[in-house]
């Protein structure tokens, strides 16, 4: 089937969204809303108020401000998410570097002998070298003003010029499981659950960094979960795997080993108390989430 659909005006946008039945009582207030969010984008926010996706008709007395606010909300919450997610990825980052640094040397991670594949390994290495590379870091150019033998910066540099993708392999990559659960104890989990998580992040990052959709999102790769009787596992939604809410625990419960007495928590509350707008249960939130030890204020 060849494409016709011609492109349509901010106006002829509106006509559409009022045809199909939404309330749009300030036309100029639309139509500054729809020619700053692309259409496209606004669309993936009022989808939850359709009555028949099919016709696209929507339920009675939808507004076109709710659907504003959905995507405000979801803007805010992305925000949120990625304050989270660079402390996690920067505790990680350390804590990564200080084990190789220690237990192997200051230039652990050219040692081949300490990762499962080798041919990963290399991958890994090649796109570390290209990150140093491109790096402007005073501290890259020192170390090549200085140093000669070896011709790279010792482990706890380089981990600064690091992607969390790039971090999640390296760390996934390591060969002894003690390596990999000296650093998964420090935040009381098991190496299996921190190799999965990273992963996982680095999916949630990446919509968050692109400003996509986050608020009702299925994840397509499944974090993985232990079901031990423990107050993470008690927190965690076995049944809604796939939702955002266990990504919220998880960070909550990270945020409580890396900043305790951090906000992060009731900052999380606030927003949902802010856009009431936001459906939890379309994120896997259980309906006495507040009542399970991760989000309770003295887990």
């Amino acid at each position: 089937m060849k494409f016709t659909k011609p492109a349509t005006t901010y106006d002829q946008q509106i006509d559409l969204l009022i045809e199909r039945g939404m309330q749009i009582p300030d036309r100029d207030r639309a139509r500054h809303y729809l020619s700053h969010l692309n259409y496209y984008r606004l669309g993936a926010y009022w989808l939850p108020f359709e009555a028949d996706h099919a016709s696209h008709r929507f339920e009675p007395d939808t507004h076109f401000d709710d659907v504003v606010g959905l995507y405000v909300f979801d803007r805010e919450l992305r925000l949120l998410v990625m304050d989270a997610i660079e402390r996690l990825e920067v505790s990680i980052r350390t804590q990564w570097a200080y084990h190789l640094a220690h237990t192997h040397g200051p230039h652990a991670y050219m040692d081949e002998g300490l990762f499962k594949n080798p041919a990963t390994y290399q991958k890994c290495l090649k796109s570390l070298k290209e990150e140093l590379n491109r790096s402007k870091e005073v501290f890259v150019s020192h170390y090549r003003n200085h140093y000669t033998d070896p011709a790279l910066p010792p482990t706890w540099a380089v981990v600064e010029v690091m992607s969390l993708g790039q971090l999640s392999k390296w760390v996934a990559g390591l060969r002894h499981g003690r390596d990999c659960q000296a650093i998964a104890k420090c935040y009381g989990i098991d190496e299996t659950i921190l190799i999965s998580f990273l992963h996982h992040l680095t999916i949630v990052r990446n919509i968050c960094a692109h400003h996509g959709r986050l608020w009702n999102r299925r994840f397509g790769f499944q974090l993985k979960l232990a079901r031990r009787p423990r107050p993470l596992e008690k927190s965690l939604n076995q049944q809604q795997a796939k939702l955002l809410y266990n990504t919220l625990t998880m960070l909550e419960y990270f945020m409580n080993t890396i900043s305790p007495g951090h906000h992060w928590r009731d900052r999380l509350i606030d927003l949902f108390e802010k856009h009431p707008i936001a459906n939890l249960e379309a994120m896997g939130f259980p309906e006495d989430w507040q009542a399970l030890p991760v989000w309770q204020n003295n887990h």
